[in-house]
């Protein structure tokens, strides 16, 4: 009883000067200016952002994250067989139908783009060639930067005529291998499309060029009086575009919902360079079939999106961030369930991770502190709460900590102070992945289930592997979204097969997703039938043979390789 009653205190000592601005990003600290064009990025691991390829500038510049990871690559001249990190061994032939790149090719692109926006060397091309996490390199040729929509049609168009594979490219944040080529596809990077085309104040609707960074467009909203209703660890280097392409989701989904909720309109070029305008900007439309929504989460495989639509959130004033320990994983279930019923409207994320998640952070990320010094607990919960009353926010807050304090569902807690002290507890919840990476060798997992069967998976898990892998269970409980990762010092095919198929056949028995947010890729296309009926898997197969019949955009991507007849 005393020790719940020094929680309770410091939760409502700390609670009242917890009131701060706004975090327009979510490791303040660790986002630092360090020359013209170079940044340090804290959100996934601290290492540089330097230019991508130099473009015009505009209104917004592109930057590439150059990050350190041991990845494994093994190509031949028609197949490649290449080991996922976290996916079973996969082999993939290249499409015999698709052609060879000539030099009459790079003439025609030299000649409607002109030579500096027409790259061959070998230094910009291995940067394109491979993911951030270096787990997936492609061998292409050739890199193509348009700088407008009629641009990319005339690319597109030609491509299509010779039957040359397509991969589009935007900031190649992606974690499962959708934004490099798998061979020598052409990459059409549309950094340099990167304008703000108009901005309603009354309404906050916001049109843009698909390859706007996330976070310049949340910086241009904030200045607004706006935000953008996505947030994500890549916010530094992702494009509006690849997020729309791949449905992101991240810290706000919880708040704003999907970006089938908030986009309103795209363009996008199909395979044959036409170009499909459906920039609408109104919130009701209910004439015909709303097409938008095949190019929103489809990878780039039936489209290339080139411009978009977006409803954006007013910028509210009043953020409370609460850091919390659980002794149990029901207990975070029901401090969820009793956060939705208190804080209501006001509540805008709810992030939970595990011991072994808290542990791995601590271990191998510098200057990381443990808000909760006095023990080391089984689950952690982040709550923010967003609202335009800070005393009404700030009570509202501090009655529903102090009741979940004394019902038994909180065991300890804090409110951050200030904006330093908000940005710290963030940076907790989104460094595990730069910890996993310094750790060695891991498996990832993006899933979706329901939540009260969420953390059994983690479990189930364990008692597989034993000794052999740490395995760390965190993401966006408010979403019944779980990261599932398994770390190992170094990649061991046994380890991999008591993985898999294992967790995709566990999502499969309990409903859930084999991606809930991060897309399927080259990583997870085969595995799309876990989660996809057969006769749902044959109507995307028709839709993508509608609209790219050469098959030319983003090959071996999001579709199984082989569809079951």
């Amino acid at each position: 009883m005393e020790k719940l009653f020094r929680s309770s205190q410091r939760l409502l000592n700390q609670s009242s000067s917890s009131i701060f601005p706004h975090r327009s990003n979510p490791n303040f600290e660790h986002l630092k200016h360090i020359s013209g064009s170079s940044y340090v990025y804290g959100d996934i691991c601290n290492a540089y952002i330097k230019p991508y390829f130099e473009c015009e500038t505009r209104n917004l510049q592109a930057y590439h994250p150059l990050k350190d990871y041991v990845g494994m690559f093994r190509a031949k001249t028609c197949r490649i067989q290449y080991k996922h990190f976290g996916s079973t061994a996969t082999t993939v032939q290249r499409d015999p139908s698709f052609s060879i790149l000539s030099s009459d090719d790079i003439d025609y692109f030299v000649e409607i783009l002109g030579e500096k926006n027409v790259f061959q060397d070998e230094d910009k091309l291995s940067t394109a060639n491979m993911d951030w996490m270096r787990k997936y390199k492609g061998s292409s040729k050739l890199l193509l930067q348009p700088r407008c929509t009629e641009e990319v049609s005339q690319i597109l168009k030609y491509c299509n005529s010779r039957r040359l594979a397509v991969v589009p490219q935007g900031g190649n944040t992606g974690l499962v291998g959708g934004s490099v080529p798998v061979f020598d596809e052409v990459i059409v990077n549309i950094g340099c499309m990167n304008n703000i085309i108009s901005f309603d104040k009354v309404s906050g609707i916001l049109v843009c060029e698909a390859g706007c960074i996330l976070e310049n467009l949340d910086s241009f909203l904030i200045n607004q009086g706006f935000l953008m209703p996505l947030d994500l660890g890549a916010k530094g280097s992702c494009q509006i575009g690849g997020n729309v392409s791949t449905n992101a989701g991240g810290l706000r989904f919880v708040r704003y919902g999907s970006l089938h909720g908030n986009v309103l309109g795209i363009e996008a070029v199909l395979a044959d360079g036409s170009v499909i305008d459906m920039l609408g900007t109104l919130r009701k439309d209910n004439t015909g079939y709303d097409l938008k929504h095949l190019f929103i989460g489809s990878e780039g495989s039936l489209g290339i999106v080139t411009k978009v639509s977006i409803l954006t959130p007013l910028k509210l004033s009043s953020i409370n961030l609460a850091f919390l320990a659980c002794n149990d994983y029901l207990s975070c279930q029901k401090l969820l369930l009793e956060a939705r019923r208190k804080l209501g409207e006001i509540l805008s994320a709810f992030e939970f991770l595990d011991h072994e998640s808290m542990g791995m952070v601590l271990t191998h990320l510098e200057g990381i502190r443990n808000p909760l010094p006095s023990s080391m607990y089984n689950f952690y919960v982040l709550i923010e709460t967003t609202g335009s009353d800070e005393s009404y926010d700030k009570e509202k807050l501090e009655a529903f900590l102090l009741r979940s304090m004394e019902g038994g569902l909180i065991s300890d807690g804090v409110v951050a102070q200030d904006i330093n002290q908000a940005s710290s507890f963030w940076r907790i919840r989104e460094g595990i992945t730069e910890a996993l990476m310094k750790a060695g060798a891991v498996y990832k997992y993006d899933l979706s289930l329901p939540v009260e069967k969420m953390y059994n998976l983690v479990e189930e898990m364990r008692l597989r592997l034993g000794l052999s892998a740490k395995v760390l269970g965190y993401g966006h409980l408010g979403d019944a979204n779980l990261h599932l990762n398994v770390s190992t010092l170094q990649y061991d095919d046994s380890i991999l097969a008591q993985i898999e198929p294992f967790v995709y056949e566990w999502t499969s028995k309990h409903r859930g997703s084999i991606s809930a947010e991060h897309g399927l890729g080259l990583m997870k296309a085969n595995e799309i039938y876990y989660t996809k009926s057969p006769e749902t898997v044959r109507l995307m197969v028709s839709i993508k043979k509608l609209l790219d019949p050469n098959g030319i955009l983003n090959p071996y991507k999001v579709l199984p390789h082989s569809p079951l007849p």
